[in-house]
């Protein structure tokens, strides 16, 4: 990784020198420049897909969209029951993206740092079955632990547990859609 050279005690090596070999091996998407942009746009579309797709479960269950509803009203800086529709589905699929970008960067650090494993599609299994549980447990946890008791007060007092258990359940969904879409687009590109 990181070296000191015989010239003089300077450190060679980047963060980004060390990622070059672990995303060229792990992600079979061309040179290093051009083959992590690509696999970052795949991946922050596999989140947008994911956030899609979790649209089903949260439509069926009672409070499916409160999550969406208190993260919309957390940055209009408003209550829930004040927040568009249209605007929690906005914000929803654009955290989606967002946390699909969340793992591109958490798949190369670990394919950085792990063995890769067999190919699943066009990513090393490793950090792929990692960085997809990473993921998925974050966007569980942050909503549940950091954005729900902050902004969605009167729901966090009344029914936070049933609206966490919901989340978690839309939650898993994402993880699963991430975790095939990836290996699948990013196979194809």
């Amino acid at each position: 990784m990181l070296s000191a050279s015989a010239a003089g005690g300077v450190l060679t090596g980047t963060l980004v020198s060390t990622l070059s070999p672990a995303a060229s091996t792990a992600v079979g998407l061309g040179g290093f420049s051009d083959g992590v942009a690509r696999f970052l746009i795949v991946c922050v579309g596999c989140g947008l897909v994911g956030a899609a797709v979790m649209d089903l479960p949260m439509s069926k269950q009672e409070d499916g969209f409160a999550p969406a509803y208190v993260a919309a009203a957390l940055l209009r800086r408003s209550v829930p029951g004040e927040t568009p529709f249209r605007e929690a589905l906005v914000v929803h699929h654009a955290t989606g993206a967002i946390a699909g970008g969340l793992y591109a960067l958490a798949f190369l650090l670990l394919a950085a740092f792990l063995p890769r494993g067999p190919l699943v599609g066009g990513v090393g299994a490793v950090p792929h079955v990692l960085a997809t549980a990473a993921i998925t447990a974050f966007v569980y946890g942050f909503f549940s632990h950091v954005v729900l008791p902050r902004a969605g007060r009167g729901i966090y007092e009344e029914r936070a547990t049933a609206v966490r258990g919901q989340w978690l359940r839309s939650a898993v969904v994402f993880g699963v859609v991430l975790g095939v879409t990836v290996p699948v687009f990013t196979s194809v590109l």
